[in-house]
Parts: C-alpha cells; structure tokens; sequence
C-alpha cells in the first residue's frame, strides 16, 4: 500500500480536504481518505488531487482532421467541409496517419487529465489503440441510414463488427449508436435501442437538437438539412417531418431512457429539458465545439436550472482545438457563470462516469474506486476557492496524471 499528501484532496463526492491523505491498495483501489497520514506518506506538495476527467463525448478517429476544417457561421456548411476533407483524405479507417492520430489524441487527453472517454467512431478502428494505450472508453459503434430499407441486415452486420472486433470486456465496451435524426431512419433507432438492449453495458448515445437546420427539417421537412440530404442521394419522400421538437421525436420513437447520452442540445427549450429530465437522459455539452461549428454557444444554465444530468465532451479535434477538459470547463464556466464550480467539476466527473456506465470505477475519490486521479499544481499564492481555481482552465504542464493500476511495482507512478 502506499498514501499519498496533497495540499488539496477533491473528492467532488463532498467538500474539499487541505492537506489531505489517500492510502491505495496493492489493487489500484482508494482505501482510506483522511484529514492526516503517517510521516512515511509519499507528499505530492502543492497540487490539487481530483479523479480522473471524463470526457463523455468525442471521435478520436478524427483526430487527423485537427486544424483542417475551418469554424463555420452555419452548421451546414461546417458539415459539408468536413465529409470532404474526410472522403478527400482515405477510405481506409486503419490507416497509420488516421491510426497515429488517434494514439497522439488519447496521450494528449490523458496527459491533461482524463481518464475515461466516451467515443463515437464509425469503424471501430479506435478501439485496437483505446486497448494499447489502456484508456478506459465505451465506444459507440455509430450508425447512418436515412433511407435504409434493409434494417435488420444494417443492424447484425454492425453486431458482427462488434463481435469481431472484441474489446475483451473490462476498461473498453462498445455498444451500437444513431448518429442523428437527420441521418437515421425511424426504424433504425428502433433497431438500435432494441439491440443495446439485448447486450451487456447498455449504454447509448445520438447528436440531438445541435443546429437550427436540424429544428427546422423535424418541423416542417424542408431547409439546408433537406438540401444536403438530397444532393448526397440519401433523401426519401417516405420519411415524413414528426412535427415536433428533437427529443418529442426520439421520446415517441422510445429511443430514449435513462442510459442515454443526449449530446449538444443547443436548440433545446424547457420542455425538451424537463422531459430529458423525466426520462433521465444525460444531456452531454461541448460548448467549445458548438461555436466552431457555427450553432452558438450552448444554453448552459438553462441545462443546470432544468435538473437534467449535464456531462461535458470536446467533441472531435475537428472541431476543437485540443481535447483538454480543463479548457472545456473554462468555456463553461464563461457562458454558465451562476453555476457553482463544484456542479461543473460534477459534470467532467462523476456524472460523465455515471453516464458511460463506470460509476464504480471512476468520477470521484471514494473508498473502493480506482486510484486514478489527476493532480494540478497550485500557484505560490492563496488560493481562496480550489474548486473555482480547477475551472479556470489548466495547461498540461501543470498537471501529473496518476494511475495506480497501470504503472510500478509499487502500484503508483507519476506522469509529468
């Protein structure tokens, strides 16, 4: 066993210790939480130790587009760039440069604090890397098809894909996932729901109510969405605008529950957000990806003040400049700032880890949980509110990542 003192322990399941203790366990776990240790204790010095972040949503696979599609004043325009660039780039997802990006994105993460993430990938390629580099993730298998006509086919041909391609269980579970209502037939979310149903982890997620455009093709059928889909070839006159907002599309479809990541939610209003509240959806916000895509900054006290679960994401390099949830949280904190610090810091944790179903593993510092925390280095000067401090956005090279169950015989190591 070995205990570690740091200036600060926060533990985001209840106040900030000063000068608090951890001792781990010779399996990686937390076994005692105190206010004093014994003089033998290994100090960390001036540094603040929380668990590990969560990131719930991204795409590593396209990590490799970072820097390549510009921010956009439409949504629309943002989308078309980015299937250019990727059709443009290669057709294979194994790819070393496709590949080798996603290892440099996961260590990037990782070196900034995160320790467990959600990722949406369409060919599942990320999952051999996720495995190498032992990040925790459950990764969702996404699927499309507007004007699918062969559902079932679709649906065991994806389940044949996750079973070849076997994450072994433990730290990486895949599940199937629907891109977003305008890509996704009616009959295909009812197969997707049906089929994470029936298997282990039953952990979903879809892109819901993220642009204007999107609003305006539920309601009515008609603007760019339309457009778009009609110059790909996918557009099909059997599908017929529900009428309604997003989440009373996906609510009456019965796609939703409580194991559902709802993610961006821009264009939600209070209605939507006290129904994903009933239902227990968790509601996933990258603020910083929503303005590069050009659909706003998300209404962030709103998500709070209606008592959904709110988790944070990046989004895709694509779409973000780094994958630092630090920095996400300082957006955060800018466009939310009557949300307390420590309900941000909930959200890049426990919630996130909730909501990826790794609650018992991750998202805070608990007696029983795993011992990976990451530790900020605090300045010289006093620093009146710890928790506010975390969310002012930290750099990685203020930060040592600790994972008792991967690193050293003595079952800890530090990570500058």
């Amino acid at each position: 066993m070995v205990t570690l003192g740091a200036q600060w322990i926060v533990p985001i399941s209840g106040e900030p210790i000063r000068n608090g203790f951890l001792t781990i366990d010779r399996d990686g776990r937390i076994k005692e939480i105190s206010a004093t240790g014994p003089k033998h204790a290994l100090s960390l010095g001036r540094v603040a130790l929380l668990p590990a972040l969560v990131n719930a949503h991204t795409h590593l696979e396209l990590s490799f587009l970072h820097g390549r599609v510009p921010r956009s004043d439409t949504f629309n325009d943002w989308v078309t760039t980015l299937m250019s660039q990727r059709r443009a780039s290669t057709a294979d997802p194994a790819a070393p440069p496709i590949l080798d990006s996603a290892r440099r994105a996961i260590e990037q993460a990782r070196a900034s604090g995160t320790g467990l993430i959600g990722d949406v990938s369409n060919s599942l390629a990320t999952v051999a890397v996720l495995r190498d580099v032992q990040m925790a993730a459950h990764v969702f298998h996404e699927l499309t098809g507007f004007n699918l006509t062969d559902v079932a086919g679709r649906i065991a041909q994806a389940r044949n894909f996750i079973d070849a391609t076997s994450a072994d269980g433990g730290d990486i579970r895949i599940s199937l996932a629907p891109h977003a209502p305008y890509s996704v037939a009616p009959e295909l979310f009812k197969a997707i729901r049906r089929d994470v149903d029936a298997h282990p982890n039953p952990v979903t997620t879809v892109h819901l109510g993220e642009s204007p455009q999107e609003i305006e093709l539920l309601r009515a059928g008609t603007g760019p969405v339309r457009v778009m889909l009609e110059r790909l070839g996918v557009w099909t006159d059997a599908w017929q605008p529900p009428g309604g907002s997003p989440v009373t599309y996906l609510a009456d479809l019965e796609f939703l529950d409580a194991r559902t990541l709802v993610v961006h939610g821009v264009q939600f209003d209070s209605h939507d957000l006290a129904r994903l509240r009933a239902i227990g959806a968790t509601l996933v916000s990258c603020p910083r990806s929503n303005v590069h895509v050009g659909v706003g900054s998300p209404p962030l006290e709103a998500f709070y003040d209606s008592g959904v679960e709110v988790a944070f994401g990046t989004d895709s390099l694509a779409s973000v400049a780094d994958l630092n949830m630090f920095n996400e949280l300082a957006e955060a904190r800018r466009i939310a700032p009557r949300v307390p610090a420590r309900r941000l810091l909930q959200s890049a944790t426990r919630t996130g880890a909730r909501a990826l179903g790794f609650e018992h593993d991750f998202g805070s510092i608990e007696v029983g949980k795993c011992a990976a925390f990451a530790a900020v280095r605090m300045p010289p000067r006093r620093v009146p509110d710890v928790e506010e401090y975390l969310v002012s956005g930290i750099d990685p090279d203020a930060i040592r990542w600790f994972d008792a169950r991967r690193f050293g015989s003595s079952g800890i190591d530090v990570k500058e």
